[in-house]
């Protein structure tokens, strides 16, 4: 393996969402993720990519949590292990025996992460919940929507990834650095709602300052309510984004689009002509293909790009000259991100099936042969 987290080894117990995309972002970086999928997952005899994008860079053991021998195996890697990841509800590890008070007697240098969308305390810590919940009640949800219309969902970037899987595999590196200083392990109590509190720390900052209206979402500079920072369709149905704040590139939105001398746009910061001006914008931008306005904007100050679906997004000179993306084993996806100058990270592996490195794995750190394939054919271990 190569990249900056090279020579780590870190437990992945297997589950969805933002705990398999913290596993990845760690895998992307080098360390050697391993994670351990439930017995009962093993599918005999299946074969095909397993197009899971988020499980990719690892290698797949599977193990029986409810067998003891399951457990001891769980237990014995642990002591191996730099960290562990785990996105069930509180207590469900403890009631498995292989909670942070168990596995930190057993490596006290261990980083137990824990991924949940309420936390591990509070009134709605055991209750169920999506992103749209964890967002919504973070306080992010309210303020993503056009003015006179409700909230709308960001698909489930800010809550599972942007304040769930990110926060998480922060806070594992974080914890990681310290144990380097003191030998010791902890857990990280990794909470969607909190992530997402975070992820609007600037716009708390902006309100104190009177420079944004919360009681008014899609009235704001940066929520759709100015007319230079927006998205506008075009005559063949496609969009664009403008996000011509600064004066010197709103200056030039207006010398590109033949407006330079009219009085009315003129008054970028009056919030009262905002929504003539938006609607002034919008029969403009009407007027021409995307392609078109691409012709004219392009490559400019003006803060101005395309508006791409992801199979364009992976075409786009710009990202393909960066190799923004790749493509593994026939299915297109990102690239590890960022960037290093010296421990590059490797291009991504492809997803394993569960089970499909049980016994390689158990082999590689230390486990005897014999005990191993005891495992295997008594149920508390499964290989695909």
């Amino acid at each position: 393996m190569s990249g900056p987290l090279s020579g780590y080894r870190i437990l992945e117990i297997a589950g969805i969402g933002p705990g398999p995309f913290a596993a990845m972002m760690l895998a992307d970086m080098g360390a050697e993720v391993i994670r351990v999928d439930r017995a009962q997952a093993v599918k005999p005899g299946s074969s095909g990519p397993v197009r899971d994008v988020l499980q990719r860079s690892r290698k797949n053991i599977a193990l029986d949590l409810k067998d003891p021998e399951g457990v001891a195996i769980l237990l014995d890697l642990v002591e191996s292990a730099d960290a562990l990841i785990e996105g069930f509800r509180p207590g469900v590890m403890e009631r498995l025996g292989v909670g942070p008070d168990v596995c930190l007697e057993r490596n006290p240098k261990l980083v137990f992460g824990r991924m949940t969308g309420w936390g591990q305390t509070g009134p709605y810590s055991q209750a169920a919940g999506h992103d749209i919940n964890y967002i919504a009640l973070g306080g992010a949800l309210a303020h993503i929507s056009r003015g006179g219309s409700g909230p709308v969902p960001p698909l489930n970037l800010v809550g599972d990834f942007g304040g769930g899987g990110m926060f998480l595999a922060y806070g594992v590196v974080c914890a990681l650095l310290e144990a380097q200083r003191s030998g010791q392990g902890q857990v990280i109590d990794t909470a969607m709602v909190d992530g997402t509190a975070s992820l609007m720390s600037m716009f708390w900052g902006m309100a104190s300052m009177g420079a944004f209206d919360t009681e008014n979402p899609g009235t704001n500079l940066l929520d759709t309510g100015a007319h230079f920072y927006d998205t506008y369709e075009c005559s063949d149905g496609k969009w664009i984004s403008l996000g011509s704040i600064e004066p010197q590139f709103y200056a030039l939105l207006l010398e590109h689009t033949g407006l330079t001398d009219d009085p009315d746009f003129q008054r970028q910061m009056d919030k009262s002509k905002w929504p003539e001006l938006k609607s002034r914008l919008t029969a403009l931008f009407l007027t021409k293909t995307r392609d078109e306005w691409c012709e004219i904007m392009e490559h400019t100050d003006i803060c101005f790009a395309p508006v791409l679906t992801m199979p364009e997004a992976a075409q786009h000179p710009h990202n393909v000259s960066r190799g923004t993306f790749c493509e593994v084993d026939g299915l297109m996806q990102a690239s590890p991100a960022p960037r290093f100058s010296r421990t590059v990270p490797a291009t991504p592996t492809p997803a394993a099936r569960p089970g499909e490195h049980t016994k390689e794995v158990l082999l590689s750190w230390g486990l005897d042969a014999e005990r191993v394939d005891a495992a295997v054919s008594g149920g508390a271990a499964a290989q695909a």
